[in-house]
């Protein structure tokens, strides 16, 4: 059973920055492609951004792109997703995910792997 664990959310004041992480096993992320997803309560899941495998490779949704950034280690293991910017619709849980393939990144139902999520509040 491949076990994704997110960390790093709690409460960010408005404009300020956090940084998120997504630990997997082993070199995983050296197989797999990884994206980060959140979803407030009442709304969709929404796509935020992704890596491939190599990580030479990264793409955004428009909501949050110039704000956030999608990165990992040299050792395959850990994803970080660096919020910056932030205001109060970023207030999220925000999941960590891992798929075969690079294509249509924003697919939620292309990824096989998922993190249980972490809480991000902004407040005012």
């Amino acid at each position: 059973q491949v076990q994704l664990v997110e960390s790093g959310g709690g409460s960010v004041p408005t404009g300020g920055s956090t940084r998120l992480s997504c630990v997997g096993p082993g070199r995983m992320f050296m197989t797999y492609s990884m994206g980060w997803f959140r979803q407030a309560p009442g709304k969709e899941r929404e796509f935020l951004g992704g890596i491939n495998r190599s990580g030479g490779g990264t793409t955004y949704a428009d909501s949050v792109k110039g704000r956030f950034i999608v990165s990992k280690n040299n050792a395959g293991n850990t994803m970080y997703l660096q919020m910056n910017s932030v205001h109060p619709g970023d207030t999220a849980t925000y999941y960590c995910a891992a798929r075969l393939g690079g294509l249509h990144m924003g697919d939620g139902s292309a990824y096989r792997y998922w993190g249980r999520g972490t809480q991000v509040t902004v407040s005012s």
